[in-house]
């Protein structure tokens, strides 16, 4: 009989629901039962932490029904800091039952107000434990300007960029669009604090920047432009060590573009055709030597728990860093499972892994 129970946490706030709540089907399929008591709750798009459906097919996938956490007129009751761990359900009736102890949270949450740091400090807070990035990585990772400012502090090669704020864009368009023309064309427009390439263009001409930056200021007040490096997409998923252990990172996948002219939403999450995910990459044993280093340093560089994926540029002149995701897509057809499956960790046993690692960290109650 399971003695662990896991609350699994998806949905939220973010543009990211529904890739969130996809997230949950995988993990609700293939985490292991016999050693885990999973209790699924659900973030509604309103911020209501409710009790879901223990039912992967109802978040599956699909171009035709996104996924989404409903408000069902439950309320997940946390347990107070200091206490016992219960968790409580406030029914719509009004009345309260017990959903027993909680022993770990994994937070499947993407986009702000979830992988930004947010919910992890919340559950500090709460003195509740956690799988995945800490306050610190998250929110260092989830924005691209500051991430990129402390990787190249630790001596990591990174694309150059402009960041460029609201405010900037509305006072000064003219010196936001000279300084976006010194990087070149073409270029690549990108919201600081999105993933899943929500906002992100690809602007082929100076004529489609102000398109491009509107796009991208939708998601956020604060955008990146970027030069559009020609290279090989590769990326390297990292997991923390146990105790002293240090960070293992797995063998590399690669994007390999066809028809796309860029990772983009569909192709990451809805099987559109000219994007392939190949793992592992056609790479040489230096190669992966290089890219797992770099990978551990970029991920220890920004303090990083639980786990992270390194995306790189590989070019003729060498590695560059582009992000790390402290909780990447992790849909089973995502870069970071099937990374670790190439190196020998079913998805089932990753899920594992991450819960274990954070239940690692906890001192033994008595």
């Amino acid at each position: 009989m399971a003695t662990t129970a896991v609350a699994v946490l998806f949905g939220g706030r973010s543009s990211e629901h529904s890739i969130s709540s996809a997230t949950a089907a995988g993990v609700l399929r293939a985490i292991d039962r016999d050693r885990y008591r999973v209790v699924p709750v659900g973030i509604t798009r309103d911020g209501a932490f409710v009790l879901e459906d223990d039912d992967p097919e109802k978040f599956a996938l699909n171009p035709d029904r996104m996924p989404e956490v409903a408000d069902n007129g439950t309320r997940v009751l946390w347990p107070e800091p200091a206490g016992d761990r219960e968790l409580r359900v406030r029914r719509a009736d009004g009345s309260v039952d017990s959903l027993g102890e909680v022993d770990v949270v994994l937070p499947i949450l993407h986009g702000p107000h979830g992988e930004d740091g947010t919910v992890q400090g919340f559950f500090d807070t709460l003195q509740l434990p956690y799988a995945g990035g800490g306050v610190f990585d998250s929110a260092l990772c989830m924005d691209k300007h500051f991430m990129k400012i402390v990787l190249q502090a630790a001596g990591i090669p990174v694309a150059p960029w402009v960041t460029v704020t609201a405010a900037q864009w509305a006072n000064d368009p003219g010196a936001v669009r000279a300084a976006a023309a010194g990087l070149g064309i073409p270029s690549f427009v990108k919201p600081a604090r999105a993933g899943s390439s929500v906002g992100v263009s690809k602007v082929h001409a100076a004529d489609e920047l102000d398109a491009a930056l509107e796009l991208a200021f939708a998601e956020d007040d604060k955008v990146l432009v970027e030069p559009a490096i020609v290279g090989r997409e590769i990326e390297v998923a990292v997991l923390e060590g146990r105790g002293v252990d240090p960070a293992r990172a797995s063998l590399p996948g690669e994007i390999v573009l066809t028809t796309r002219e860029f990772y983009d939403f569909e192709g990451k999450y809805l099987g559109g055709d000219g994007a392939d995910v190949v793992c592992p990459a056609d790479v040489t044993p230096s190669e992966i030597e290089d890219l797992q280093r770099m990978a551990v340093a970029a991920f220890d560089a920004v303090d990083g728990r639980g786990l992270a994926r390194v995306d790189f540029f590989q070019t003729p002149t060498g590695l560059y860093v582009n992000e790390l995701n402290t909780m990447p897509g992790f849909t089973p057809i995502s870069m970071f499972p099937k990374c670790w499956i190439a190196s020998g960790l079913s998805y089932g046993e990753l899920i594992t892994e991450l819960v274990e690692v954070a239940l690692a960290r906890v001192p033994a109650r008595a």
